[in-house]
């Protein structure tokens, strides 16, 4: 009995190291995919604000086509003015543009720059990027686009990741059985 009791130690602590590798390996990829999934629109805000302090218009800025936030993938802009109002917008959500959470503005007069997981109505959640311009004219422009296609991707690597982890917990036991087994005394 000593030997199984010892045998169930090994692998209960092989079995929590190989969870928090796994926990650890998901973490990391969800937040590098999460990161990396605003990268266009920094630029792309980036560029519209230093079009609009150079005193381009919002019309040359923002697109005409309309995006439908709720279904296409492609990005689009909001262009706000000083106090908050709406400019410009090349996205809308079931014909409007929607508001921001409160407070967002607040942060990038502060700062400069937010980067923000916004999710307007459920179901739509949208990687933004507000920048603040100053210049001719003052205000901010958010950039962004879906998450659909990275959430699906990190869910589908959280799949991935619990089946590995599985086989591993499984591995593990055979491994530290066979081992129990083959030191037995005969």
């Amino acid at each position: 009995m000593p030997k199984l009791n010892r045998a169930l130690f090994t692998w209960l602590t092989l079995a929590v190291l190989a969870t928090a590798v796994c926990f650890l390996v998901y973490f990391v990829q969800q937040q590098t995919w999460r990161a990396v999934a605003n990268d266009p629109q920094i630029q792309m805000a980036r560029d519209a604000a230093a079009a609009l302090a150079a005193g381009k218009s919002v019309d040359t800025v923002v697109p005409k086509d309309t995006v439908d936030m709720e279904r296409s993938l492609a990005p689009f802009f909001i262009v706000f003015d000083e106090k908050g109002a709406v400019l410009g917008a090349s996205g809308a959500l079931r014909g409007n543009v929607p508001r921001l959470p409160a407070g967002v503005l607040d942060n990038v007069r502060n700062r400069g720059e937010e980067r923000v997981t916004w999710q307007p109505i459920g179901g739509v959640r949208i990687a933004s990027v507000i920048v603040s311009y100053s210049g001719a004219r003052q205000g901010y422009v958010l950039a962004g686009r879906s998450l659909e296609e990275t959430e699906t991707r990190i869910s589908q690597f959280g799949n991935l990741i619990g089946l590995a982890w599985l086989a591993t917990l499984v591995g593990l036991f055979v491994v530290v059985a066979a081992g129990n087994w083959m030191l037995a005394p005969a």
